[in-house]
């Protein structure tokens, strides 16, 4: 069965499921950043997921990109899956700005987190999951629907 991995879920807030990928916001307010884990249990690697899921992965990761951009109009949209503290396939999709406190540097290791007052925090879940609404397949979903 399908979990998050735990560092997933304590930085991470739910925001729904697309065909093949959980989506979740990340907690730290500095950067707008989504994240997309796909649901198949125990996976490491893109490469290991099948053919047509790995179709799935890229356009689902390619529409959450052009979201972001038509929502954020950023200077750069990053994407990475990195999982060296996360060995779950988890994929980062983060808004860049040339006026952030990292830029153009990565993000990682930069400066530290800076959590969302959980006010703004379910405002901005709640932002995102009506962004996502607009694609096909994404159905919203929060801790309260029971899933990780």
């Amino acid at each position: 069965m399908f979990e998050l991995h735990p560092r997933l879920v304590a930085d991470t807030r739910l925001l729904g499921d697309l065909p093949l990928c959980r989506v979740l916001l990340a907690k730290d307010s500095q950067y707008p950043w989504l994240i997309l884990v796909p649901r198949v249990t125990n996976l490491r690697e893109i490469h290991h997921l099948a053919p047509e899921q790995q179709q799935q992965l890229m356009q689902e990761s390619c529409a959450v990109a052009s979201l972001m951009e038509q929502a954020l109009n950023p200077d750069k949209i990053n994407i990475g899956a990195l999982g060296n503290l996360v060995p779950q396939l988890h994929v980062h999709h983060v808004a860049r700005f040339t006026t952030d406190k990292a830029w153009p540097g990565p993000i990682w290791g930069a400066h530290p987190s800076v959590p969302y007052e959980p006010q703004v925090l379910q405002q901005q879940a709640d932002i995102w999951r009506a962004r996502l609404a607009r694609l096909t397949g994404f159905t919203p979903l929060t801790a309260d629907n029971g899933v990780n």
